[in-house]
């Protein structure tokens, strides 16, 4: 944030100052009480189950130069207190007045599934002409969206904004407040499913997206997708289609693998270029498609972009790859749902040096009343690919399991409720030669059993 002031903050929340200084400049925000960057804004927000203005005195233990409340009326500080009557409301009035001062163009980006990877792959496509500001971490949500707007400074070119939802109504909010000028929606899954209840309601919510798209915007859909390959963008808006179909404007041909890794030519128009990527796993292709297709109507070449997207080995617990000189390690762990569930199986099937190829599985969570049958749907699916082991943790998982053992008795099955149990298997386990995929929801914590073996 480029030196906001305090009176700056009161006119975009339209709050009231209880004391301090209306010409305190601030630069970032924080809704952390713990970690503040210096001269930050701290907005205490209140959860289901913690309120943060109990943590408003550490905020400025730890260096927060103004605040914002919802519950107090007098307070005497050095320090700006400002008065709001929603906090979360007031952030997000706070990230659409900065958005205002913003010129460089947006990309939105959402999706059932591969939203992250999405992200950074095309950020790396256009990083190859501009300087690119992304989404941090997973700062996709309406507490999160404002704050990674208000990170953005004058020497950046163009941004890469990750855009999320859980309930109904809330991509709306956030894509208002972003006011992108190119849409992307990677596909219509079933995460998510629990809080909406069906596809199809899932598909209308991640169309809100254009809710937010400026006039003469451009939709980039996955013309692959069952739900997206007949849609329009709204009036006023194009439509780009990408994927492997001759439906699609941006589109992969001669599709195969070399040593596990997607190779294929893109084509646009009469345009081919032969695209080798560094990251496993053939849903990548279509992640690659994307990022070309942004950078081209961005007016990067696919040659320029294809090159650049040579460079990208993946992202944080997002089928990361380690070899530890005794065994390989496909670290997944940052979230699942049974699409991304079986691209990683499908990596793990890529590995054709390992000896024994093990899966690691825990539940995948927010999958609604269907849950035991589409962890149920992932056993099956290992039945009829290469897996030696197949590992899990939780109660859902032990759905894979039992598939797995009614339709593949060769393979050997290991359940586990806990994750003390199950690293201490693995050491014992896990053999010279082995690859082994950790995957699962974020939050079973199988990241933290991953970590131990990388």
């Amino acid at each position: 944030m480029v030196n906001m002031t305090v009176k700056e903050i009161l006119a975009a929340t339209g709050g009231t100052l209880l004391c301090g200084r209306e010409d305190t400049v601030l630069k970032h925000i924080s809704i952390d009480s713990r970690t503040m960057k210096g001269n930050d804004l701290f907005v205490p927000i209140i959860g289901e189950k913690v309120d943060a203005h109990r943590f408003i005195d550490q905020a400025f233990e730890h260096g927060a130069a103004a605040v914002l409340t919802s519950e107090h009326d007098v307070v005497e500080s050095e320090k700006p207190w400002i008065r709001v009557d929603d906090t979360k409301k007031a952030l997000q009035a706070v990230g659409s007045f900065y958005r205002d001062r913003l010129s460089l163009p947006l990309i939105g980006i959402t999706g059932s599934v591969g939203k992250t990877t999405t992200r950074e792959m095309v950020a790396c496509a256009l990083s190859s002409r501009y300087q690119v500001y992304k989404t941090p971490g997973n700062s996709n949500s309406q507490v999160g969206l404002p704050i990674t707007l208000c990170e953005i400074t004058p020497e950046d070119e163009i941004g890469v904004i990750e855009l999320g939802m859980s309930e109904p109504g809330e991509l709306t909010v956030i894509a208002r407040i972003a006011r992108i000028h190119m849409a992307v929606i990677t596909n219509i899954g079933v995460a998510h499913i629990e809080q909406l209840g069906s596809r199809e309601n899932i598909y209308r919510e991640k169309l809100t997206i254009q809710d937010g798209l400026c006039e003469n915007g451009i939709l980039f859909l996955n013309g692959d997708d069952d739900m997206l390959k007949d849609t329009k963008a709204k009036d006023g808006c194009r439509t780009v289609f990408y994927g492997t179909g001759e439906n699609c404007d941006y589109r992969a041909v001669d599709i195969h693998l070399e040593d596990g890794f997607p190779v294929f030519t893109a084509v646009h128009n009469q345009q081919k270029v032969p695209v080798r990527l560094s990251v496993m796993g053939s849903h990548n292709i279509l992640n690659a498609m994307v990022s070309l297709a942004v950078a081209a109507e961005n007016g990067i070449s696919m040659e320029e972009a294809a090159k650049s997207l040579m460079s990208f080995q993946g992202y944080k617990n997002r089928q990361q790859i380690y070899d530890t000189g005794t065994f390989t390690v496909i670290d997944d762990t940052y979230n699942a749902s049974p699409v991304s569930m079986k691209a990683g199986l499908e990596v793990l099937g890529s590995i054709t040096k390992a000896k024994r190829k093990i899966a690691v599985l825990a539940d995948m969570k927010e999958l609604g009343e269907r849950s035991p049958e589409y962890h149920y749907e992932i056993g099956t699916y290992i039945a009829a690919h290469p897996v030696d082991c197949v590992v899990t943790l939780g109660e859902l998982a032990g759905e894979i399991a039992r598939a797995v053992r009614e339709n593949a008795p060769e393979i050997t099955v290991k359940e586990f409720m806990e994750q003390e149990p199950l690293t201490a298997y693995l050491k014992e386990e896990l053999k010279t030669g082995d690859c082994v995929l950790f995957k699962g929801s974020n939050s079973m914590k199988l990241g933290q059993v991953a970590e131990q073996f990388h």
